[in-house]
């Protein structure tokens, strides 16, 4: 059990607790020294940038062979592991070599066809609305059993198809699953509706039911907690799915959806779709038999998700989309503890992250101390294989994401910031990309405006806290926010005046069950996670019925 609640948060362990020798910030720690390769030295006025030894040396060494097969690449529909009708597959690559892993069923509009069919005649004919809410609650509990019993078989996928460290898949992702499935198991029989009193001789009852066919799309750099995340409370209400995903990371959905029909699925309960958003991903968001949908990716292709669901049947749409969040550090903060936390609020899953503190706002006391330790933290961080034991920081998730990062590096170079630590790629195969630190940045920078959705640090100075409110506000998103403050009253002010979906205060990136997680303004549209996310996926039905001879009202 303590190892469960452990797992409830993605880096509850050791977040504000001081840095270890490894992430030591004193001169002794920098390891090298020299020009940032690939920009401009005239821009590096007064660091330098290259890269620490040991850091690096772990991105050249020859990749360790996954301890796992792949199993399932064909798509799930109706219970069955099926071809593509077109009999199209596509390449699922390995971000550490670029080399293929395995060639997928690439489904399109045919296909969502099918599985939406087979929900819709799982749902409306089929036993898992019918049967109990306790007997749904135990399916769900035998698969969170069963993903533990494979737990390395998944871990190792996870880690293989996306890149993020064996680490974190097996000490805290893959545990997390497990535990968000007995939370949405643990609701399944709870969900219950109301009595309401009425203005006159009437029995109110307000019942809450299945919406009906959800149509979920999950992003890459998630796959695993995605899958929980949306598929448990659907479930969980007595829905059926059809879950489209990322064709980056379609290995572990498959996978976990093979143990959950050995764990008492029904066939078309869940169908599971890998393929392409213009294909695949807009068949679901405009298809008339899907009742729901649920959507996390970039903002861009949010808008078009829910344009796409409202020009078809008008089906509610719940979105979880991308950030720029704040990290604020007060000037009371012991600043070793601050520049850890935000090191791993920034640098966590290679900076693929939607809630990732990429905009690290530091009061002017205490700045240049922090600018100099972050520096230090980030030439000491691990970059390498995934696979092998104390890597910090895999590959990117595919090249293209690679480059996008590394244009924008050289954005902030061209606009004047000031580049502290690394600023080109790792090794020389793979999508490998040192962890970058940028000092002096402006709030006009495009590096400081833009989701970049990888290892970059942007830091920002700030004087009062009616100025860092203002610009950490000025923003289109609304995801997260961080504060790092001794201060009580400083800590009270901020979380109010922050408009975003989470703050965290003197700790980030706790994702616990019962948490609801989502964002303000373009962050997206409605909320995940906790009681919040079971509201998705019920609709609320009034019955009205007239009483006669009432011995009370």
């Amino acid at each position: 059990m303590a190892a469960r609640r452990a797992a409830s948060s993605l880096l509850s362990r050791g977040l504000i607790a001081r840095p270890s020798a490894a992430s030591s910030t004193g001169d002794s720690a920098i390891l090298g020294a020299g020009s940032a390769r690939g920009f401009l030295p005239g821009a590096l006025h007064r660091f330098s940038a290259a890269p620490a030894a040991a850091a690096t040396a772990a991105a050249t060494e020859e990749p360790i062979q996954p301890p796992v097969d792949v199993k399932y690449t064909k798509l799930l529909i109706n219970g069955n592991f099926v071809d593509a009708a077109s009999g199209k597959t596509f390449a699922t690559v390995d971000p550490r070599t670029g080399d293929v892993i395995a060639r997928v069923a690439e489904g399109d509009a045919e296909d969502v066809n099918r599985a939406v069919a087979a929900a819709r005649r799982a749902f409306d004919e089929g036993p898992w609305p019918r049967m109990t809410a306790y007997e749904r609650c135990r399916v769900l509990l035998r698969f969170a059993d069963l993903i533990e019993q494979h737990a390395d078989e998944i871990a190792a996928l996870e880690t293989w198809d996306g890149g993020k460290t064996l680490e974190q898949t097996t000490g805290t992702e893959v545990p997390m699953v497990a535990r968000y499935m007995r939370y949405y198991g643990g609701w399944a029989d709870k969900i219950h509706g109301l009595v309401v009193p009425a203005d006159g001789p009437h029995h109110v009852q307000v019942l809450h039911e299945p919406i009906g066919v959800a149509g979920q799309i999950i992003p890459w750099n998630f796959p695993l907690l995605m899958f929980a995340w949306k598929v448990g409370p659907a479930l969980a209400c007595g829905n059926a799915v059809v879950l489209k995903t990322a064709e980056q990371t379609p290995l572990s959905a498959l996978f976990v959806a093979s143990l959950l029909h050995e764990a008492g699925l029904p066939d078309g309960v869940l169908n599971v779709v890998s393929g392409f958003g213009p294909t695949a991903g807009a068949t679901l968001s405009s298809h008339m038999g899907v009742d729901k949908l649920a959507f996390t990716g970039s903002t861009g292709t949010g808008k078009i998700v829910l344009e796409l669901a409202a020009r078809s049947n008008l089906k509610p749409v719940t979105l979880e989309l991308g950030g720029k969040s704040p990290f604020i550090v007060m000037d009371d903060a012991d600043v070793d503890q601050a520049v850890e936390l935000a090191h791993r609020a920034l640098f966590f899953n290679q900076g693929q992250c939607c809630c990732a503190g990429s905009r690290t706002f530091v009061h002017e006391r205490v700045y240049d101390e922090f600018v100099e330790k972050a520096r230090a933290r980030a030439l000491q961080r691990v970059v390498g294989d995934p696979f092998r034991t104390g890597v910090e920081q895999g590959p990117q998730i595919d090249g293209e994401q690679f480059k996008k990062i590394l244009q924008y590096v050289k954005s902030g170079v061209d606009s004047g910031a000031t580049l502290v630590a690394g600023g080109d790629r790792a090794g020389s195969r793979g999508f490998y990309i040192q962890p970058t630190v940028f000092a002096d940045v402006e709030d006009e920078m495009k590096i400081a405006q833009e989701e970049i959705f990888g290892p970059v640090q942007s830091i920002l100075k700030f004087s009062t806290v009616e100025e860092v409110v203002r610009r950490a506000n000025a923003t289109p998103y609304g995801l997260a926010a961080g504060v790092f403050t001794q201060r009580l009253d400083a800590a009270n002010t901020l979380a109010r005046a922050l408009r975003v979906g989470t703050v965290w205060v003197n700790t980030y990136d706790v994702f616990d069950a019962a948490v609801p997680f989502g964002g303000y303004k373009m962050s997206g549209v409605g909320r995940e996670k906790g009681v919040y996310s079971l509201r998705n996926y019920l609709q609320t039905k009034a019955v009205v019925t007239p009483i006669k001879d009432a011995a009370w009202l």
